[in-house]
This record gives C-alpha cells, structure tokens and sequence, in this order.
C-alpha cells in the first residue's frame, strides 16, 4: 500500500484533526492506523453561526431588499419575497404560533406545498423555537400526516386554504389547522418584537431544527430529528454551501420532506441568494439558476445542453452514474455526495474530475468523521470493504419517540470518545491508497446468487460502461436470478451483458435486462425499486 499517493486536500486534514484513542485502533497496521486517522476525519473548522435563523437574519440587516424568493409553483406563480419582507411576514407569524402555545422544542405541521406559503411557515416555527415537520400535502395520504402528527405532539399544523377542509379531519382539542394567510400577516409591535427577541435569544446550536420522517417503505415512518448545529456544520462550510452567495439563484425543485430539499431552502436563505421555486417543470427552473441540487434520477431527466448557466450541481440519495456526471462536470462543478439523513443530508462530498478514473463518494465534510468498520465494530484495514460508520457534528439526535432504534444505530463514538456518537449508515464502502472513498451500495444491495456474494451496485456500474448507457439498475429476483434495467432503451443488450463479463464473474452477469426510456420515481425523486420489481417479476413470468 503506497501512502506516498495521499491526496493534498488529505494531507489539509491531517494538519487539523482530532486524535483518536490509540486503544480503538488496535489490530492494524501503524501505516493503516496512520490512513485510518486521517483519511476518516474533516477538517475541523469553527461555524460562523450554530443556529440557522441567526444566519438568515444577518443577510435581511445587510440587503432587506434582496430578493428572497421567487416562485413558479402553481400556488403563487409570479409571486416573490425579499429578505425585509420575509422575515417580517415570518416574525408575525412566529407571534401568531407563540400565541396557540407553540413553545421552545415543539414540533409544528408544515403540511402544504412548495411556495412562498412555505418560507414564511419554516421561518416563523424556527423563531418560535420550534422544530418544523414538513409534508407534501397533495401527495401523502392523511392516515400517514394523522401518524405524523400524532407522533410529534402537534399543537399546531400550518398548511395552504386548497389543503384546509381535508386537513380539517386532523383537528381535535389539542391540535389546530391553520392556513396561512400572508396577506393578512401584520408587522409586529415593539412590545410584540421584544418577545421575539426574547425567544430568539433562547435559541441554541442543540435544538432541534426540523423532523423528517423516512419515507416507510418498510413500515411506519420514523421521524429524525436534525439540530440547528447539525445544519449549520453543512450548510455554513465550504464545499457544503456550494458557493450560494448574494446574486447566486438556487433551484427548488425537491419533495419538501426530503432532507435535500432543506439543503435548497435553508442553503439558499442562509447565504443572502435568490431561491427559485419550481412549478410542473423542473427543468424551466434548472435552465433559470447557478445552482442545483438534485437526485441523479432527477438530474437525468433534464436535458443538460440547455442547461449551460448552471455553475454547480451536487447530488445525493442514490448512486451516480458516471456518465451523468461527466456530462454536468464539462460545465459546471460537478459534487458527488453521501449520507443518509440521519447524519445531515450529505456527510462525504466529491468534486468531480473528467480525468478521474472513478467516481468516488469523496472524504467526510468539516467537521465529521467517517469510519470503514467490520461487523464487531473493529477498523478495517485500509482497501478492505466495511460497513461506513458516521461520526462528528453531522450525527442528528436520533430518533423520535423511537428509543430501541436509535440505540440500534446510534453507537458510542470509540475513536473520538467522550459524549460522541457514531451512525450506522448500513452503506458499504472502503478506503482507496489515495484516501478516496469507494461506494459499495447499501448492505441489503450485496446479495447472494446461486450461493455467490454479489455487490448489485458492482453489476450496474459495469452496464453503464456499456456504449449509450446512461444509467443503470440491477435487482435480486431470486436465489437464481439477478435483474437488470438500463436506460435509454436505444441500448444494446448483448453489449451491456459482455461489459458485465469482461468486469465481473460469470455469476454476476443479469438473468436478463430490461431496456427503458425513464425508470419510475419515487416521490422523492429516487428509483422506485418497487415498481421496478415488478416489472420483472411480469416480464419473468412472460417468459415461461
């Protein structure tokens, strides 16, 4: 292993770092303890703000007249907000929610959808003290917004008139529905501002900012819970705030209740730039800003030649092809991230290089620490493939009402010791020579076949290898059979299925492929694996 390759943004980290206890690294090698040590940790650096209201409110003194916000969504279309105007707005509302009982570490509904409307409603809970809970309200079924809401105690849900007569049947004694109305928000009085004031000066880097519930594929929901320090330590540090700065246009374009959507919204609000609102058509917005964030799914659906203004694009929630990273990355700085939202939107981020032989997940962002651990928790040796562990300021408070889960995931953080914690990220990957971190696909994506240990991710990668693949997706359908699903469904199948064998063993290559033009989304704008198993299943069952 030659450690003579170590990149010069790790060697950056190695000067500011944590030591680790020398007792949690026994086993390995000194020059793997070395790696270990250096590779696994961020730059330490001190966050200008812990709370991210206080970071907004210092752009509204700089530029109230800064354009905030402007929407295209079919709510407000046309509409825009300025920095003065929001948090005016915001401060009335947040008077408005004090006064229904909404206290310091409640939880308050912001069932609706993207808009304006949702600005003011994020703000307000925020300077309240509470933590907001949002949900698409036209697409999730009110039994689940019911569970929701029960969970986190609701007193209050904010929602949008169109959403209020169904989401009258949430009302009871102890929790109200109520749609806001901007138009009838005033400007708070002295006395009224004083007990604003009051409140915000309460406010610390340790409550919680917002709760996003999983998506419950697999069951009920679980709400995280994510603090104001969380979200500062990636938003308020390079390269987490993506270079949003006053003049930049950040794109809207993801499901409210998906983390990365408040890597948009609070990204953009926090750093004094101009967050664009996106309708029925994503890519009208993508072609009108400077910064993207998105799935890979949803990138792939936009035509990047017309999108030639766009100077960064980072995206996250599932493996990146490499050919749509290429792509993007000849004219835009291209990050290819990691994390699951447990740990802050993104905790590894990668700048992309066209002359880079892979495409890996990058190192842990400032702050953060990333760990290659096998099944004991025990340190792998550098280029082994482990389970990543995540450590450092990204670690959320864990889950709410959920105290066996967050034992489960939630560990004491041996290498740093004291009160930190480590998350179990169920993500596999290893440590390259060059401090480069690989990506392996999650733990139930390494499956066996026919008694053989296959890594799904592996098998995809290679199809997209393959002339005119943009992106690929591959599927246990049983002990005997591997799926896959390439797009577009101009691709040839004999020459995506001998990239597989040139790549891999023979037990690897797919039972059968299945060309198509879009693979189905989820409403978080991810793969729907689901539906794409479904299809197989049918398209097996065809053939016999």
């Amino acid at each position: 292993m030659d450690f003579e390759l170590i990149s010069t943004a790790t060697l950056f980290r190695q000067r500011l770092r944590h030591t680790f206890n020398p007792q949690s690294l026994t086993g390995l090698s000194l020059k793997d303890q070395h790696a270990f040590e250096v590779f696994g940790q961020g730059q330490l650096v001190p966050l200008p703000f812990e709370n991210i209201q206080y970071a907004f409110r210092a752009y509204v003194q700089k530029s109230p007249e800064t354009l905030a916000a402007l929407s295209n969504s079919e709510t407000d279309a046309g509409q825009v907000i300025s920095y003065g105007d929001l948090d005016a707005q915001s401060d009335a509302l947040a008077l408005y929610l004090l006064n229904q009982g909404v206290r310091s570490g409640d939880r308050v509904g912001l069932f609706l959808q993207r808009s304006i409307d949702m600005l003011v409603g994020i703000m307000a809970i925020m300077k309240a003290g509470a933590a907001y809970v949002p949900q698409d309200a036209r697409i999730m079924p009110v039994t689940q917004l019911r569970h929701i809401s029960d969970a986190c105690k609701m007193k209050v849900i904010l929602t949008q008139k169109q959403f209020a007569d169904d989401l009258a049947q949430l009302s009871k004694p102890d929790l109200k529905v109520i749609a806001i109305e901007r138009n009838k928000l005033r400007c708070p009085s002295l006395k009224q501002k004083q007990l604003l004031a009051e409140c915000s000066a309460r406010a610390s880097g340790d409550d919680v900012c917002f709760v996003l519930f999983t998506s419950g594929t697999t069951g009920q929901p679980n709400g995280v819970q994510v603090t104001h320090k969380n979200l500062c330590n990636i938003l308020l540090t390079q390269p987490g705030d993506l270079g949003m700065r006053p003049g930049k246009r950040v794109s809207q374009i993801l499901n409210i209740s998906f983390d990365m959507a408040a890597w948009e919204i609070l990204g953009a609000l926090s750093h004094g730039s101009t967050l664009v609102i996106r309708g029925k058509e994503i890519a009208k917005t993508v072609r009108a800003v400077d910064i993207v964030i998105a799935t890979p799914s949803i990138l792939s659906a936009i035509d990047a030649k017309s999108c030639q203004n766009v100077q960064m694009v980072a995206v996250a929630g599932e493996p990146c092809p490499r050919p749509l990273a290429d792509e993007w990355a000849q004219f835009a700085t291209f990050y290819n991230c990691c994390g699951p939202t447990e740990v802050t939107i993104v905790n590894t981020m990668q700048l992309h290089n066209l002359d880079a032989k892979s495409l890996p997940i990058g190192g842990p962002t400032p702050n953060n620490t990333v760990y290659i651990l096998d099944e004991s928790l025990k340190p792998c040796a550098i280029g082994e493939i482990g389970e990543m562990w995540a450590g450092g300021s990204c670690v959320s408070r864990g889950y709410l009402n959920n105290p066996s889960l967050t034992e489960e995931r939630y560990k004491p953080d041996p290498f740093l010791g004291g009160d930190h914690k480590m998350f179990r990220t169920r993500d596999l990957g290893r440590w390259t020579a060059k401090g480069e971190l690989e990506h392996f696909g999650r733990t139930d994506d390494q499956v066996k076949i026919r008694g053989f240990r296959v890594e799904l991710d592996s098998v995809s990668s290679a199809l997209e290898s393959a002339p005119g693949c943009l992106q690929s997706v591959t599927l246990k359908l049983d002990s005997q059979n591997l799926v896959a699903f390439v797009r577009p469904s101009s691709v040839d199948i004999r020459l995506a299925q001998e990239q597989v064998s040139k790549a891999l063993p023979y037990y690897c290559s797919p039972s059968f492929i299945i060309t198509m033009d879009e693979f189905p989304k989820t409403s978080r704008g991810k793969i729907d694996k689901r539906a794409l198993t479904i299809l197989a299943v049918r398209a097996l069952e065809a053939t016999k």
